[in-house]
């Protein structure tokens, strides 16, 4: 099975999301929440802070983390494991690959034009928002 991350990424305020614009397939020209691969010998955590590091420059001790939940597409034998937090201050992102942006957390992501994953940003976001994560 293949393992991948996203992880969902609320600024200080707990105002805005933090998204990446797809620049290749899959969802090329999408929002998305930044991850990526699950690489062998690391654990899912390792990964997701590795993933997030990489992508945005965001480092452990500007966010702490939580495992919210996992998504598995059986058909395409994958599974998506999803992580959670809101920085603890204020960080300088760094691009790696697809550009970044923060966006109000009441945007519409349930909106196929402009976000990725076919609705599932929009309930990600609200089972973060249920579970009250600080």
């Amino acid at each position: 099975m293949k393992k991948l991350n996203v992880i969902l990424v609320f600024n200080q305020a707990n105002d805005k999301v933090l998204m990446c614009k797809r620049e290749k397939e899959p969802y090329k020209g999408k929002l998305n929440l930044v991850g990526g691969k699950i690489e062998p010998g690391e654990t899912d955590m390792q990964a997701a802070y590795r993933e997030l590091q990489e992508e945005t420059g965001i480092k452990n001790s500007d966010i702490n983390l939580k495992h919210l939940m996992n998504l598995e597409y059986v058909i395409e034998d994958i599974k998506l494991e999803v992580f959670a937090g809101r920085l603890n201050k204020e960080v300088k992102l760094i691009r790696e690959k697809n550009p970044l942006l923060w966006v109000d957390k009441n945007d519409k992501f349930f909106d196929e034009e402009k976000y990725a994953g076919e609705g599932n940003l929009w309930h990600i976001i609200k089972r973060y928002e249920t579970y009250n994560f600080q």
